[in-house]
């Protein structure tokens, strides 16, 4: 019985630890992010604007969404390239995803209209 109950529990564990799916997909966005932040190149910004275009492009996670910030920051820096209605389109695209982040990014749109 003890053998039994001791095989049973070695499966359960076992069980637990096949991987299991993660709610988004980040890509490779921590090292073109910290590429980026630590030489602020304009090569580094371009890799990281691609890696953002993959992320929105190719969710596979098991949210099937892009993960929270992703439009936000890709919105932002596109702002700082001059392309203000892209950019904001994309913070848009934010708040509709992550309704909490609506008090934040429309105090950045509001002042990006004026």
């Amino acid at each position: 019985m003890r053998t039994l109950l001791f095989i049973a529990s070695c499966g359960l564990l076992l069980a637990g630890c096949v991987s299991q799916k993660t709610l988004y997909n980040w890509g490779k966005y921590q090292e073109a992010s910290y590429s980026y932040v630590k030489t602020n190149t304009d090569d580094d910004l371009e890799k990281l604007l691609k890696e953002y275009q993959y992320i929105i492009e190719n969710q596979k996670g098991g949210r099937q969404t892009v993960p929270p910030g992703i439009y936000a920051d890709y919105g932002y820096l596109l702002v700082k390239q001059g392309k203000i209605k892209e950019g904001i389109a994309l913070m848009k695209l934010e708040i509709a995803l992550y309704p909490e982040s609506a008090m934040f990014i429309e105090g950045i749109i509001k002042r990006l209209e004026q």
